[in-house]
């Protein structure tokens, strides 16, 4: 369908007060929750290599305000690994990878000083091969993999997903499935690029089975709430029907245990940990529009002209404040999946 894939949409690029750089502070609490526990897996699952080098991607890098801490977490700990054992430490190199359209001007204006590791950009669509053969160690991604390639056809017209019955659960079956047809080619190509026994670890923001939306609400809420938006702005006859009718918001925040099912289908990694964490970064209502407004202004500037940007996060701002279940950041339910895969020896 015409809302295309993420690839041709990056998040908002430059530090200024627009961009994912200043307003993913909540994207970073997914690591702050995680990082315990990626630091625990390499300590006592890494496979130990003589061949002097050390191999990091991160796919879904942004602009790299996240990605740097994370990398830097990451090579600390295998220093420490190897440090514990009699084989010297490797040397490091890190592979940064998101869209093509992705700001990676920002990405390596902003690199560490001081950071013990080679750099290199790789730009595309992570659900093809990117990397060459037995050449990555250590996959890392997060608050990536929600992003699907495409909106399901099922869902056109900015069909709501909130399972609700009816004509939702189909178009909620619909982004389930491209979910797991994305996340299963995910790691069918890491499954190449990695060397045997290498270690993934993947933050992926989810959504529980149940909660109550009189009292709580997700991610998934709040993107509902944009649709809404967008489908008032085109009742009020600011953005094209037209142009509707073709598109959809081409993510899907899974369950828990629907993250856990499509992980297990897997003949080439196998699911060393996974725990369900609480964000350590919770918003108000204006980060979250800050939050959605740096994800999708690109998106949406491209299907419906710049003219539509103000309106449609100034909309999205009103409903948030219209229910009192947003007023309390304590009331979010969202969670972040931590998966820690282990490439398997075939």
């Amino acid at each position: 369908m015409d809302s295309k894939d993420k690839g041709h949409f990056s998040m908002n690029g430059g530090d200024g007060p627009l961009s994912y750089v200043k307003n993913s502070s909540y994207q970073r609490g997914a690591l702050e929750a995680a990082k315990a526990i990626i630091e625990e897996e390499i300590a006592t699952k890494l496979e130990i290599s003589t061949n002097g080098f050390f191999c990091i991607a991160d796919f879904g890098c942004s602009t790299g305000s996240n990605s740097f801490p994370a990398m830097h977490a990451i090579v600390e700990a295998v220093k420490r690994k190897y440090e514990s054992s009699d084989v010297e430490t490797p040397d490091f190199n890190v592979w940064f990878n998101d869209v093509v359209s992705n700001d990676f001007n920002t990405l390596f204006r902003s690199l560490p000083p001081g950071r013990s590791y080679a750099v290199a950009a790789v730009a595309g669509d992570f659900r093809r091969r990117l990397l060459p053969p037995s050449s990555v160690h250590f996959a890392y991604s997060s608050c990536a993999l929600h992003w699907l390639t495409e909106a399901p056809e099922a869902a056109a017209g900015l069909k709501s997903s909130v399972w609700i019955g009816g004509e939702s659960e189909e178009v909620y079956e619909a982004y389930l499935g491209q979910f797991e047809r994305d996340l299963e080619s995910f790691l069918k190509c890491r499954a190449v690029e990695m060397v045997e026994g290498g270690i993934m670890a993947l933050l992926i923001a989810a959504v529980p089975t149940y909660w109550d939306p009189q009292e709580e609400y997700t991610a998934a809420s709040v993107t509902e709430l944009l649709r809404s938006s967008l489908l008032d702005l085109t009742e009020k006859g600011r953005l094209s029907k037209a142009k509707l009718e073709t598109f959809n918001l081409p993510f899907h925040f899974p369950t828990t245990d629907e993250v856990r099912a499509t992980l297990q289908k897997s003949n080439s990694f196998s699911i060393e940990r996974m725990e369900i964490l609480k964000n350590g970064t919770l918003l108000d209502v204006g980060g979250h529009v800050a939050c959605f407004r740096a994800a999708f202004e690109n998106m949406f500037t491209h299907k419906f002209g710049a003219e539509t940007i103000d309106d449609t996060f100034d909309l999205l701002k009103e409903k948030l404040h219209a229910s009192p279940v947003y007023a309390n950041p304590s009331n979010d339910r969202t969670v972040v999946v931590v998966a820690i895969l282990k490439h398997r020896h075939i």
